[in-house]
């Protein structure tokens, strides 16, 4: 089992299939970003050809669980339950989720709400399902949800796994913070500190000397913007 996965995030252009396939010379572990020519909607199938582990991003596009308006929370809900359902067809490991986002300011406590409402009910559509739900912490942009570790403990209440995304934790300053509470899945990508660039690791200034000593039995996968910088990623971080 090779340690580190790679996100078809490196390349949303290109049909599911042709990605896990070259993305199986890379690795034995794939997170599938269930959007666009990558929806687990429409090309699930595809999945049952490689012999891959997976874990699978949850939808981005499709749905805000932190929003006030309950329609559009359940809606959002709906699709990962959806979502969690292919997982466990296809035998996926960890489902990441967002935690949702909230654009009109004056709305952030009734957002927060939202999010903690949606936590306590994926918390218990979990247990319907074998694949792990695992939010994950967002950026340094006003409107994201999510930013500090002070909602860990509510998730562990909730039942529900944390997905440390480290380029995320670097934008925000609490990487080290986040990293002594035990991710179950780590999203590996490097930025400067000042922009969510997604790069290739070693080329910004996350610590991965810190995050690899402090993995643990954590699933981990690289969520890089090109499938040369996966590449690249791979043979720094099995440097380290």
């Amino acid at each position: 089992m090779r340690r580190f996965g790679v996100s078809t995030n490196c390349q949303m252009d290109a049909p599911l299939a042709d990605v896990l396939a070259q993305l199986s010379e890379l690795c034995d572990l794939v997170e599938i970003q269930c959007d666009a020519k990558h929806s687990l909607f429409f090309h699930e199938a595809v999945c049952r050809d490689f012999d891959l582990r997976y874990t699978i991003h949850a939808p981005t596009g499709d749905g805000n669980i932190a929003v006030p308006f309950e329609p559009i929370r359940q809606a959002g809900i709906s699709v990962i339950r959806e979502t969690a359902k292919i997982g466990d067809r296809i035998g996926a490991e960890t489902l990441v989720i967002h935690p949702g986002f909230c654009l009109i300011p004056s709305e952030w406590e009734a957002s927060t709400a939202a999010m903690l409402r949606s936590f306590a009910e994926l918390g218990k559509l979990q247990k319907e399902y074998s694949i792990c739900f695992a939010v994950e912490n967002l950026g340094s942009l006003d409107y994201c949800q999510f930013q500090t570790p002070m909602l860990i403990e509510i998730l562990r209440r909730e039942g529900l796994g944390f997905t440390l995304d480290v380029g995320h934790a670097n934008l925000t300053g609490t990487l080290d913070a986040f990293l002594q509470l035990q991710p179950d899945h780590l999203h590996l990508h490097d930025n400067h500190g000042e922009w969510d660039e997604h790069a290739a690791c070693g080329t910004g200034t996350v610590d991965f000397a810190s995050v690899l000593s402090a993995m643990r039995d954590a699933t981990a996968v690289i969520e890089v913007m090109r499938y040369e910088d996966a590449a690249k990623s791979i043979t720094y971080l099995s440097s380290l």
